[in-house]
């Protein structure tokens, strides 16, 4: 089967009558024009390189926003688990959601996932987990129960570190979908990172924001320190209990 056969049979214009070899000192006439026209349509498709759309991770900021403003907890979860929006996906095992009772009063938000959290798939489970866990407790709340908790990045930065501005802004779309669909009754910003990203207050100093109740789109939000943080200077629990006692006071008020 020759070529332009095959294309044809491809166009369903198969069979291809052909004329007899013209005689001794008659012009041998054209190829039909469709034939002809199908094979040069074939030929430019094959050349042509096909259109893919464009991603929902590639498109600008204030598209992938949108978008993400618009979808429900299975389609969020599925795009998280996806994301390869940064460069944090590159070096990390998984992406970490979140956990807890979806239609939590309390949300606890921390910066991001660390070794444990990475490996497990779930936020705060190693020793600042377990603290974290003490403190939930202590307010006669349990994970899971009235309590959400989530981190400002869904990636584990490199050795732990803080994550960079870059990295906040191209995943906390997803935090805020998530407090949307949560709608808290309060939340409680766990440590600088998190405060700063949820107000927008740059490098105001932990000091600064602890103390008084915030407002984060018409949620109070309480800041106070992470507990990992709280490991390593375990004399600065006793401020970290008067933030959660002012928690506690605000959304019973």
């Amino acid at each position: 089967m020759n070529r332009e056969e095959a294309i044809l049979r491809e166009l369903n214009l198969h069979p291809l009558w052909k004329r007899r070899a013209p005689a001794a000192g008659q012009p041998e006439l054209p190829r039909p024009a469709a034939a002809a026209q199908a094979a040069a349509a074939v030929d430019a498709a094959v050349a042509a390189p096909a259109a893919e759309p464009l991603s929902v991770q590639a498109a600008p900021a204030n598209q992938r926003a949108q978008t993400i403003a618009g979808l429900e907890w299975p389609q969020l979860k599925a795009m998280v688990r996806d994301c390869t929006a940064c460069k944090l996906r590159a070096g990390c095992t998984q992406t970490v959601f979140g956990v807890g009772d979806e239609q939590a009063d309390w949300l606890f938000v921390g910066e991001g996932p660390g070794a444990d959290e990475d490996a497990r798939g779930e936020p705060f489970v190693g020793q600042a987990g377990k603290l974290l866990d003490s403190m939930l407790l202590a307010l006669h709340l349990q994970r899971g129960n009235r309590v959400y908790i989530a981190n400002i990045v869904k990636c584990r930065p490199p050795n732990n570190r803080a994550p960079e501005a870059d990295e906040i802004a191209t995943c906390l779309p997803y935090l805020q979908r998530q407090i949307a669909l949560l709608r808290p009754r309060i939340i409680v910003a766990l440590g600088k990172t998190a405060a700063s990203a949820l107000l927008e207050t740059g490098d105001a100093a932990l000091g600064s924001l602890r103390g008084r109740v915030h407002d984060y789109q018409g949620t109070p939000l309480v800041v106070t320190y992470h507990p990992a943080y709280l490991l390593r200077t375990p004399l600065d629990k006793a401020k970290a209990w008067q933030d959660l006692s002012l928690a506690v006071q605000t959304i019973n008020g």
